[in-house]
C-alpha cells in the first residue's frame, strides 16, 4: 500500500536570513541554524494558536551558522547537547534550552575557515566536521578535544557522515568519497580506508538501511543534481535523477526512503529508485532536510529564511488556512525564464491542457500559456493526481530583457569586478535564477581568491540585482557611482584584440597547510613501516612547518628550504613524491631555486623533469603518473617569473618540448596525461611561456623555425582533439604569440583544426582569438 503524501504541518518563521541547517532529534523539537548568525530551538506547543511550535533562540553570535548536530542526551546532559559551527570556525556545544548570553558548555578549536558539516557517532561518543579549510576532524566527547585527522582532502569538506562508531565518510568538493576507519589512526592521523571517484562535488551523504532495493551501503547527492548509490567497494549500484540543479541535502526516512533538497527549490521523496512525491518551496533554494527518526516527519531549511516541517499523520497537518497560505505563496513565486528553458509562447498549451492530460511522472514540468497572456509552470503530483501550480514564469533579463553572453553561455548580468589595482577587471556573470552564494563561491574559486571574499561578493551581486522580481523593473542606485566598474546590465564589452601575449602566466595558488599535512602523514607512515632512511627527522619537521609560513607569507625561501623540498621531491619512493613536487613549483618562481643545479650539474627543471618520470628509480614507471607531469609542468611555467629562471628555461628548451611531446602523445606512445585538463592546462602554460619568451629574445635557438614548428605541433594537437574553453584559449593564445610577426612555420599549422575547435568550444574569446589566430596562417 502507497503511504500517503507529505503535506505541511507547520512553517518555522523567524530566522532573518537562510536557514542553512536543520535538525530534527525528537517529535516535540526541530534545531535550525541561519546566516542571520543564530541558533533556534522550536519546541511543539498545544498552545499555540498560530503555530504548533514555538521559537527559542539558543545561540546569537556575530558570524553565519551553517552547521548543526545534536548530541543525544547523557546523565550529565539529560536534554541532550546542541552542536553548531560556521564562519567564526570554532564548533560551539551547548544546552538546547541555553540563552545567546549564556557561556557554552564546550568550544571546540581547530578549524580554519567555515565548518560547513557536522555529525555525531551512534553512540554519542564522537562528534565529527568538515570545512572550508580542506579538514574533517573526529573530536571526542569525553575530552572534548580533537580525536582524529581524516587527512588527503585538497577542497572543501562538504559532508561527513558516521556509519557506524568507528567509520567516517567524507564527502568532498574534489568530487572523492574517502571512507575511514579510526582504528587505523597513526599519532591520531587517519588516512582513507578507500576512496570513492565521481563524477562531481559531493554536497551531501546519507546512510542506505539495510534491505534497500539497491543494496547500497551510502547515497551521494551532487551538484550536477544526481542521487548516487553506493558499496563500500567504490560500486555505484544505482542512480536517481529528477533534480534540475545542484542537490543540497539528504535525509532518510524511518522507512527507508530517501529524502532529498536542491536548488530548484524542492523536497523530493524517493521509494526504491522512483521519486514519489515533490514538494515546491516559494524560495531560491532549499538548502537542507532532516528527518525525525520517530515519527518521520520531515523539516526542510529554505533561502527565504524559513524552516518548514511536513507530515503524512493526519493529527499533524497544518490547517487548510495555513496550507492555502503556502500554496499561494508557491503559485506566486516568480521563475526566471532561464531556470525552464527557453519558452515559446505560441507553443505552449493553454489551461484545457490541464484537465484534459495527465502528468506522466512524479514532478513532470508542464508550461502553460494563461488566458492573460502569462506563462505559469505546474508539475505533477502522483498522491493527488493533479497539476500543482509552482510558479509564474518571467523574463528576468535585467531592466531591458536582453541577454549578456559570456564564454558561449547567456546570462542577466556580466559585471566587470576589479580586485586589484592596475589589473584587468574579472568577469562575473550571474542569472537570476542563481543562488548569489553559489555563483559567489564559483567564482572565486574560478579565480583563485579567498573565499574570505565570499560576503562581499555575495552583498555586490544582491545590491546590483536588487528588485528585480515579478512586475518590478530593475535598476535603482549605483552603490559605487555612476563612473565605477560595475554597471548591471551593460552588454558585455567586444572582445579585445589579444595578440600577440605580453606577459608570462604563472600557476602559484597552493594549500600550503594541506601540502605540509599531507608531507607530514607520508613521513608518519614511511617512520612506522621502517623505512627511516628517506624520512624527515625531528629538526626538518620543524623546518618544513616553518617553510610552510614562509610560503603563505610570500617571502623568500632559503638554502635549507630549498634543500628539504628537493630531497622530498627526488628522494623519496616514487608514489610518495606528490606533495614534494607541488612545493617544488610553488618555488621555482624564485631566483634562488631557478639558479641552482645539483652535484651532477642538472638544472631545476631537469630535477623535476627525473623526479616526474621517475628516471632515477631502478624501476622507472612505465607510465608516469599524471599527476607528477601536471605538478613538474606547472613549475616549469612558474620559471619564468624571474630573469634568471627565463634564462634556464631558454637553455633546457628542447627538454622540456620533448617532455611536451610526451604528455601530447607525439613521442614515446599514446600519451601520458593528454586527457587531463589539469595537465593540459599546465602544458598550454608552458607553451604560452615560452612564445612570450621568444619574442622577447628572437635570436635563442629555440625560437628558430624548426623549435616554433615543434611548439605548434604540441598545441595544434591539443586543439585537435580538446573543447575545454581555457585549455584551448590557453593554447590558441600561445600558437598565435609564435607567429605573430614572423610567419616562419605557420605553413605547418592546419588552419582547419583552429577552425574546427572555434566551432566545436563556441566562446566567445575563444572565436575572438581564433580569428586572430587565422589571420595570422594567411
Amino acid at each position: 500500500m502507497a503511504s500517503p503524501a507529505f503535506q505541511l504541518s507547520a512553517q518555522l518563521v523567524g530566522h532573518d536570513a537562510d536557514v542553512r541547517a536543520v535538525v530534527f532529534p525528537n517529535p516535540d523539537a526541530v534545531l535550525s541554524a541561519s546566516r542571520d548568525c543564530s541558533v533556534r530551538l522550536w519546541q511543539r506547543s498545544s498552545n499555540s494558536s498560530s503555530s504548533p511550535f514555538e521559537a527559542h533562540v539558543t545561540n546569537q553570535g556575530s558570524e553565519y551558522v551553517n552547521s548543526i548536530a545534536y548530541l543525544p542526551p547523557t546523565p550529565e546532559y539529560p536534554e541532550g547537547l546542541v552542536v553548531s559551527g560556521g564562519r567564526d570556525t570554532i564548533i560551539d556545544v551547548r544546552k538546547p534550552t541555553s540563552l545567546p548570553g549564556d557561556n557554552a558548555e564546550r568550544l571546540l578549536i581547530g578549524h580554519s575557515h567555515n565548518v560547513c558539516t557536522l555529525d555525531v557517532s551512534p553512540k554519542g561518543r564522537y562528534i565529527v566536521s568538515g570545512g572550508w579549510d580542506s579538514q574533517a576532524r573526529v573530536w571526542s566527547v569525553a575530552k572534548w578535544d580533537t580525536e582524529f585527522n581524516l587527512t588527503g582532502h585538497e577542497l572543501s569538506v562538504w559532508s561527513v557522515l558516521f556509519l557506524d562508531e568507528h567509520t567516517v565518510v567524507t564527502g568532498c568538493a574534489d568530487k572523492n568519497i574517502r571512507i575511514y576507519d579510526l582504528r587505523k589512526a597513526v599519532s591520531g592521523d587517519v588516512q582513507p580506508h578507500s576512496t570513492i571517484y565521481t563524477e562531481d562535488i559531493i554536497r551531501s551523504l546519507g546512510r542506505v538501511p539495510k534491505g534497500h532495493v539497491t543494496g547500497a551501503d551510502l547515497v551521494s547527492a551532487s551538484n550536477d543534481g544526481v542521487l548516487r548509490f553506493w558499496k563500500l567497494n567504490g560500486q555505484m549500484v544505482a542512480e536517481l535523477r529528477g533534480h534540475d540543479m545542484c542537490v543540497y541535502g539528504l535525509a532518510v526516512l524511518p522507512s527507508g526512503e530517501i529524502v532529498s533538497c536542491a536548488e530548484d527549490r524542492t523536497v523530493r521523496v524517493w521509494k526504491d529508485l522512483e521519486c514519489v512525491q515533490t514538494i515546491t518551496h516559494p524560495a531560491i533554494s532549499v538548502w537542507c532536510v532532516a528527518a525525525c527518526p520517530d515519527t518521520g516527519d520531515i523539516v526542510s531549511g529554505a533561502s527565504d529564511g524559513v524552516a518548514r516541517v511536513f507530515t503524512r499523520s493526519a493529527d499533524r497537518v497544518a490547517s487548510a488556512d495555513a496550507i492555502a497560505t503556502f500554496e499561494e505563496s508557491v503559485k506566486a513565486s516568480a521563475i526566471p525564464e532561464q531556470q525552464v528553458g527557453g519558452v515559446n509562447k505560441e507553443k505552449l498549451p493553454g489551461p484545457e491542457f490541464l484537465t484534459n492530460k495527465s502528468g506522466t511522472k512524479e514532478g513532470q514540468v508542464q508550461m502553460i500559456k494563461e488566458d492573460n497572456g502569462s506563462v505559469s509552470a505546474y508539475t505533477w503530483s502522483m498522491a493527488t493526481q493533479q497539476w500543482v501550480n509552482v510558479g509564474t514564469v518571467v523574463d528576468s533579463a535585467g531592466s531591458s530583457g536582453r541577454k549578456v553572453e559570456y564564454e558561449g553561455k547567456e546570462y542577466d548580468y556580466v559585471f566587470d569586478v576589479d580586485i586589484e589595482d592596475g589589473k584587468p577587471p574579472l568577469k562575473l556573470p550571474y542569472n537570476l535564477s542563481e543562488n548569489p552564494y553559489e555563483r559567489a563561491r564559483k567564482f572565486l574559486e574560478d579565480n583563485k581568491l579567498p573565499l574570505s571574499y565570499l560576503d562581499n561578493v555575495v552583498q555586490f551581486i544582491e545590491q546590483n540585482t536588487k528588485g528585480v522580481t515579478l512586475g518590478e523593473a530593475s535598476g535603482g542606485p549605483d552603490p559605487f557611482g555612476s563612473d565605477a566598474r560595475y554597471k548591471p546590465g551593460d552588454e558585455a564589452p567586444r572582445v579585445p584584440k589579444v595578440l600577440p601575449q605580453g606577459e608570462y602566466l604563472s600557476i602559484t595558488a597552493a594549500k600550503h597547510e594541506a601540502i605540509v599535512n599531507k608531507i607530514l602523514n607520508v613521513n608518519a607512515n614511511m617512520i612506522s613501516s621502517g623505512r627511516k632512511d628517506a624520512a624527515l627527522n625531528p629538526t626538518d619537521q620543524t623546518n618544513l612547518k616553518e617553510l610552510r609560513y614562509t610560503l603563505q607569507a610570500n617571502k623568500p625561501i632559503d638554502e635549507t628550504g630549498l634543500q628539504l623540498i628537493l630531497r622530498i621531491a627526488t628522494r623519496w619512493a616514487y608514489p610518495d613524491r606528490l606533495p614534494g613536487l607541488d612545493l617544488l613549483r610553488c618555488i621555482t618562481g624564485t631566483a634562488l631555486a631557478a639558479g641552482f643545479r645539483d652535484i651532477q650539474g642538472r638544472s631545476i627543471i631537469h630535477i623535476a623533469i627525473d623526479a616526474a618520470l621517475g628516471t632515477d628509480e631502478e624501476d622507472a614507471p612505465a607510465q608516469p603518473n599524471e599527476n607528477f607531469l601536471m605538478m613538474t609542468l606547472r613549475a616549469i611555467a612558474n620559471i619564468f617569473a624571474s630573469p634568471k629562471g627565463r634564462e634556464v628555461a631558454a637553455s633546457e628548451a628542447n627538454r622540456v618540448l620533448g617532455l611536451l611531446e610526451r604528455v601530447v602523445g607525439l613521442r614515446g606512445g599514446a600519451g601520458a596525461g593528454r586527457n587531463n585538463r589539469n595537465v593540459l592546462l599546465a602544458v598550454t602554460t608552458v607553451v604560452l611561456n615560452y612564445s612570450v619568451l621568444a619574442r622577447k629574445s628572437a635570436s635563442a635557438s629555440f625560437a628558430k623555425p624548426d623549435s616554433k614548428k615543434a611548439f605548434a605541433r604540441v598545441v595544434e594537437r591539443i586543439l585537435a582533439e580538446q573543447a575545454d574553453g581555457e585549455v584551448v584559449y590557453r593554447g590558441l593564445v600561445g600558437l598565435g604569440t609564435w607567429l605573430y610577426g614572423n610567419s616562419a612555420g605557420a605553413e605547418s599549422v592546419d588552419k582547419g583544426v583552429v577552425r574546427g575547435v572555434m566551432e566545436r568550444v563556441g566562446e566567445e574569446r575563444v572565436r575572438g582569438v581564433g580569428n586572430e589566430v587565422l589571420r595570422l596562417l594567411g
